[in-house]
This record gives structure tokens, sequence and C-alpha cells, in this order.
């Protein structure tokens, strides 16, 4: 029975030279609950062969397309054949393996964003509800420990009802025109027909979207954007500013940037309600800042030695206080959840799941918003509604 024993893993893409995929593969096996036995790691057959191999994988589970691997696996006994399926291709290659995957009854843990357009989300969307299979993507800050107590003081009411929300996510890596040079994480980001429609915004502002909503419960529905591309020769655009709006008339910032000179990944996230404030950075992830007018502000630090922390903190966290603990088990926490349900799902899958991982309606959610963000730019910076 699968509840005896460890899931089994298919991956597609994360070969090398994808250092997305090694996070994947160590995230997947960190809790001891699932182990990778297949995959198609390359475009190139030859390429996702001879990786498969350098990884140790059973030669007649190396797969030449992601077709015949959930063809092939689909046909094997249960105690045999793959559980679920993770992706981790570029944007234009998310959409079709993970059809397939659906197609053949295995649930989905995809990248982000979702796919390569809105038109994909919907059909995808639709596949998804039509089979009810479990579905997860790696918004992966936001299963940070220190996020998920954020979340849970923001459900307490412990900053009272929220007013702002500003996310903000500057990074420097694309101050010069590094795809001129080959760089293979450069070259397909600033490709319109691998990326999609936009670059900066659809690569680290989907983040800060999906943490906005999360952390304040609330869905953001009207956007005013202004994209930019400050590189020379650059097609898709390199820096984000947005304005938006949420429910109950919260309001909020968005400041998403590639071309930051000396910024490497630093992400800051703050709230304000009218009785508090949370502020988070992931320069120091392990630390979350409460904050009342008139107050000192408080250090909230991670670890499963502090008893002030919320229950579902506790749940995120791994090591006592002072241990580095971050972005790998931010994504293992989501594998976590997602291979959870993937066992509810296979004992009965009329039964109701944890749900405690984003999903498919999340996923949906960030591509919508891409879209009205770059309608926004391209109209002359004019609010947007996003599309439910």
């Amino acid at each position: 029975m699968i509840r005896n024993r460890k899931l089994r893993m298919g991956m597609v893409g994360g070969g090398s030279g994808a250092f997305i995929g090694g996070i994947h593969r160590m995230a997947a096996q960190l809790d001891g609950q699932i182990e990778l036995i297949c995959g198609v790691f390359s475009s190139d057959s030859e390429k996702s062969i001879s990786f498969g191999k350098e990884i140790y994988l059973n030669d007649q589970r190396l797969y030449r397309t992601f077709d015949e691997m959930m063809a092939s696996e689909a046909t094997l006994p249960e105690k045999e054949r793959i559980d679920f399926v993770s992706i981790v291709t570029q944007n234009d290659l998310h959409f079709a393996p993970a059809m397939s995957a659906l197609n053949h009854d295995f649930p989905v843990i995809i990248d982000k964003p979702l796919c390569f357009s809105l038109d994909e989300a919907k059909k995808l969307r639709t596949k998804v509800k039509i089979t009810g299979l479990p579905f997860a993507l790696t918004y992966t800050y936001a299963y940070y420990p220190m996020l998920v107590q954020a979340k849970a003081m923001v459900n307490n009411l412990e900053i009272g009802k929220i007013r702002k929300v500003m996310v903000e996510y500057p990074q420097g890596w694309l101050s010069d025109k590094l795809e001129s040079t080959g760089q293979k994480q450069a070259v397909w980001r600033s490709d319109a027909q691998k990326a999609g429609i936009s670059n900066c915004f659809g690569d680290i502002g989907t983040h800060c979207g999906y943490l906005a909503q999360y952390i304040s419960g609330l869905r953001i529905t009207e956007v005013l954007a202004g994209l930019n591309v400050f590189v020379p020769g650059r097609s898709l655009d390199d820096d984000a500013d947005v304005l938006f709006k949420m429910e109950q008339g919260v309001k909020g910032v968005i400041s998403a940037s590639q071309v930051s000179q000396g910024d490497e990944n630093n992400l800051k996230f703050r709230i304000y309600g009218d009785k508090g404030a949370l502020e988070w950075s992931n320069n120091d992830h392990n630390t979350l800042l409460v904050k009342k007018q008139g107050k000192p502000t408080q250090i909230f630090r991670s670890g499963v030695d502090n008893s002030y922390l919320h229950e579902e903190t506790h749940l995120n966290m791994r090591t006592p206080s002072g241990h580095p603990e971050g972005y790998i088990e931010a994504f293992a926490n989501i594998y976590r959840y997602f291979s959870e349900d993937v066992r509810k799902y296979r004992a009965d899958p009329t039964k109701d799941r944890n749900h405690k991982y984003p999903n498919i309606d999340d996923g949906f959610k960030g591509m919508a918003l891409v879209d009205a963000v770059v309608a926004s730019s391209a109209d002359g910076n004019i609010w947007k509604k996003i599309e439910e």
C-alpha cells in the first residue's frame, strides 16, 4: 500500500545546467517521503539519458520524451509505477508535460509560473478540476517558517485589519546583457518564445503577488503597472513597478527588478494593519519583525524550541533556534504537504485533503496577475482588473 512506502517521483527537466532541478531533487527527498525513480531531464534525449545515468537511475527508467515516460509508467503495476510528476522546465515547456501527466492519472508538482500563457492556464485549471488530482506549484518563499508565522498572526488578527501590503524583490544579476554571453538561465528568460509575455514580473513579480495574497488572505483585484527595459537590446522587461488593490479596500505595492546592481535575492515583505505591522527579509529569513506604534520592535525568531510561535510555524521548522534553515527546506515543506495529499488521494479520491500548498487556483491567479500587469503597462499605465 502507498502508506507503507516512499512515494515514487518522475521528473521532467532539471538536467545538466538547470540549477532548479537539483534544488527540487534535494527538497523532495529531505523528509524521507519521496524518491526519484525516473525522468526526462532534457529535450535532447541523449543528454537526458546521460544525466539520468550520472545520478544513478535505472537505465530502464530513463526516457527520451515526457509522453513516452507518462505512457510507459502508466502501464506498470502499482507497486512499480511513479506516484507523481515534478516539472522543472522553462515556462514554455510547462503545459504539455503537465497535461500529459494529468491525462495519465499522475498528480503534478510544477515550478512557477504555472505555464506560458493565460490560455494555457485556463485549460490546465479545467483539467485539474475534472480529474481531481493533486496539483501543486512551488511558490517557495511563502513556506519559510517566519512567513508562515506572519500568515498565522494575520489570521489571528494580531495586527488588526489589514490596510497595506508592500513586497519588494530586487535582484542585480541581469544588470548587463548576460543573455548575449549564452548564459542558459538568462537566454531563455529574455526570449518571449520561451518565457512568455514578461521576464522580470513573470519570473519574480509573481512571487511577490503570491506572497501578498497568501499572507493577507485577500485577492488582488486590480493593478496599475509600469514595466521597464533598462538594458539596451532586451525585448522583455527587466524591472517592474506595480500598484495594486485587494479585497476589503486593502492597497499595495510590488517593486521587482533584475537590474538592481549589487542585490542578490533581496526579497522583502511588509504588511500593515490598524493595530501593528510585520516585516520580513530574505536576507535574514529566520527573523520576523513585529511592530506596534509607540512600542519597541519585537524580534521573532524561528526555531523548534520557540514556544511563542504559532503551531503552523512549528510544522514548517526542522531545526533549533540559531541554526540556518531556508531555501531548500521551504521547497521541502511544499513537497511534504503535497506528498501527504497524494497519499490521501490514492487512499480515497473523494476524501478531503489538506491543500496546504499553492494549488492550481493559485497558479491561475499568478498567470492572470502577469497578464493584467503587462496589459496595464502596454495600455499607458492604467488600472486593469484581474481575471477571476
